[in-house]
């Protein structure tokens, strides 16, 4: 079976280089690594020879989140994979992901995959202990625990882009990610439902386990709150109802945006801005 991971990445490059590392450490490895760089011509630095480098340029200066997932796919599959399993570039697999992805993937191909994914602190000045993760790492609260060795099948609601594997025939029924969606938000709920659609189940398993690393951002998240309303307005759009509701009520909350009941839309508050919010470690 041919395996390729994809990471898409525009800058973040000492999150790629702990993710290069972990795969290094990982007890199988991958036949294929393609970084799509977005917008970022400085990549290919950091990647080892054996990593394909890709760009994608940014459209109307906003990250083709989507897109950039259906390049990487599209080079893998013609490189010949079998198996595509995509990982943020701040995620870092744990030793056994990728063995996990594959063996489930062996014997549930018409099925998407996720793993689990962990939370890390702020790393100390040294940076992150490869050999230590688990330890520090929090599971996050609104996923199961799930041991090692055990698979269930998960609501598609509950998907999400951070860790996740796919054979390449199921990919092709799903038809990728909508690259209509730019910024961020809303491009992996999507692309959960049109696997739903298609009769595609969602399996979550415990031994593919990956570690999110820190970074700053807020809670909720006011730097996407354009993206995530133009995001939001495509999938109404297409699956007749409003994705990420609670961000969308937080951002109400706080005055900044308003319901049009009778659109079924939400619209800024003219002259209403927020450069506050919650730093966090994790988003939800």
């Amino acid at each position: 079976m041919n395996l390729a991971v994809i990471t898409i990445a525009s800058g973040r490059h000492d999150h790629l280089r702990l993710q290069l590392k972990g795969l290094a450490s990982s007890t199988s490895q991958v036949d294929q690594h393609v970084v799509v760089a977005m917008d970022d011509p400085h990549i290919a630095r950091v990647c080892p020879p054996t990593t394909a480098v890709i760009a994608v340029d940014r459209d109307g200066g906003r990250l083709p989140l989507a897109a950039a997932r259906n390049a990487g796919a599209r080079h893998a599959i013609a490189l010949g994979a079998d198996v595509l399993i995509f990982l943020d570039v701040d995620c870092v697999p744990s030793p056994h992901l990728i063995a996990s992805y594959e063996a489930v993937a062996a014997d549930h191909p018409h099925a998407l995959l996720s793993g689990p994914v962990a939370y890390l602190p702020p790393p100390s000045n040294g940076g992150y202990d490869l050999d230590t993760l688990r330890r520090s790492a929090e599971p996050h609260p609104d996923r199961p625990a799930l041991a090692s060795d055990e698979i269930r099948e998960l609501d598609h609601t509950l998907f999400w882009s951070l860790s996740f594997a796919v054979h390449a025939g199921s990919w092709t029924r799903i038809g990728g990610f909508y690259p209509a969606y730019t910024g961020y938000g809303a491009e992996d709920t999507d692309f959960a439902q049109v696997a739903r659609s298609r009769g595609i189940p969602h399996l979550i398993l415990g031994g593919a386990m990956a570690y999110h690393q820190w970074h700053p951002t807020s809670d909720p998240p006011l730097q996407h709150l354009d993206d995530i309303l133009r995001n939001g307005r495509i999938y109404r759009d297409r699956w007749g109802r409003w994705p990420m509701p609670g961000w969308l009520e937080r951002f109400a909350e706080l005055g900044l945006i308003t319901r049009d009941a009778g659109a079924d839309d939400w619209v800024r508050v003219a002259g209403r801005h927020h450069a506050g919010g919650v730093v966090r470690r994790c988003p939800p």
